[in-house]
């Protein structure tokens, strides 16, 4: 099949099967949401006591296994990283920041507003202004290094981890923490989650489905394929929510969201700046690492401790809006990356360093 219609068709369904997901028990407009989800599995293991997002959430796995059983039937799978793994760990850490100030990923950006919960506007103007801002860093052979060949060991640590994590969500052990109310408290069936986690990574790996990426081609090289596959989303999950009656326009009253739009904008300009940087969004961070990529997974860890960090830090937003301190890791999130962008510039005393 054509890359675009394969771009297309794993679009339709990750927005068939956000809305399914849903209706199937999570919360509304999180059908899917990666940082929402990592939120979740970082409070279930204990790594915060925020006792409303404590669930080992499924599909996240499910995305990681879906994405190495399909890299494997291509020949895709391989070890592969150390291009930078510190800084992809600082990257994918205020990735995460940003991401829990907006109150979502992305994706979940996309179906909110699908959803009509208007406040994604800002996000997604923010989203938009952080890509081009890194796209101004890549203009200029912005690099974090090339990767290599690693030990076959790098490749498989992650999946591995997510069968532990599917293992514990389906035997409970007492030491695992759950919601008992809350957004941590609502999901889907286990194993519903876990069979739509693994269809979407298979897709996305299929696909190399990423919003970040889209909008980057589109600034870059006015390449549309890989946003039309976020358009396919929208339509789809627009479509569903209204003959489903899950379509609620407006600003206030959006479930898990804020109104507070200036926030809205900084948290995912802080996402898409990192996004550019690191090569992909966090559903393609998920991706690369099922791939057998160790700088998908040092991204990963990143957003797995993020999200630890903003619930014991308050600094992940609420339905009353961003805190003091999700204010002040957003500013310093934005700092923080513009100077890694500026660093890495070939060029630059480190750009330099890495082309050598």
């Amino acid at each position: 099949m054509d890359q675009r219609r394969v771009v297309l068709v794993a679009g339709a369904v990750v927005g068939a099967l956000s809305v399914f997901l849903a209706k199937a028990g999570n919360p509304a407009n999180m059908g899917i949401c990666i940082a929402c989800f990592i939120r979740d599995i970082a409070g279930g293991l204990g790594l915060h006591r925020a006792e409303v997002v404590q669930y080992l959430r499924p599909e996240v796995p499910g995305f990681i296994i879906g994405s190495m059983l399909a890299a494997l039937a291509a020949g895709e799978f391989r070890a592969r990283g150390g291009s930078s793994p510190v800084l992809r760990f600082v990257l994918g850490f205020f990735v995460m920041i940003g991401a829990l100030v907006f109150l979502g990923c992305p994706l979940r950006m996309v179906l909110r507003l699908a959803g009509g919960d208007l406040n994604a506007v800002f996000g997604i103007l923010g989203f938009t202004a952080g890509i081009w801002v890194g796209a101004l860093f890549l203009r200029r052979g912005f690099t974090l290094g090339r990767s290599a060949r690693m030990p076959a060991g790098n490749a498989v640590a992650l999946p591995v981890f997510s069968v532990l994590l599917v293992i514990l969500a389906i035997t409970a052990p007492a030491f695992i923490f759950f919601s008992s109310k809350g957004p941590g408290s609502a999901h889907a069936p286990v194993l519903a989650a876990l069979a739509a986690g693994l269809i979407v990574g298979a897709l996305a790996q299929r696909s190399r489905l990423c919003l970040a990426g889209g909008i980057r081609d589109l600034i870059l090289i006015r390449d549309p394929h890989l946003f039309n596959g976020f358009a396919a989303i929208f339509g789809v999950a627009l479509i569903l929510n209204l003959v489903s009656g899950g379509f609620k326009l407006g600003f206030a009253g959006q479930p898990v969201a804020h109104t507070d739009g200036l926030w809205n904008f900084l948290g995912l300009a802080a996402v898409g700046l990192g996004a550019s940087l690191l090569g992909g969004c966090p559903l393609r961070q998920c991706i690369l690492a099922g791939e057998g990529d160790a700088d998908g997974v040092m991204a990963f860890l990143g957003m797995l401790v993020g999200a630890a960090f903003a619930h014991n830090w308050g600094i992940a937003s609420s339905a009353a809006g961003p805190t003091a301190n999700g204010k002040v890791a957003t500013a310093a999130a934005l700092a923080v990356m513009t100077i890694i962008g500026y660093m890495g510039v070939r060029g630059s005393g480190k750009g330099k360093a890495q082309a050598e």
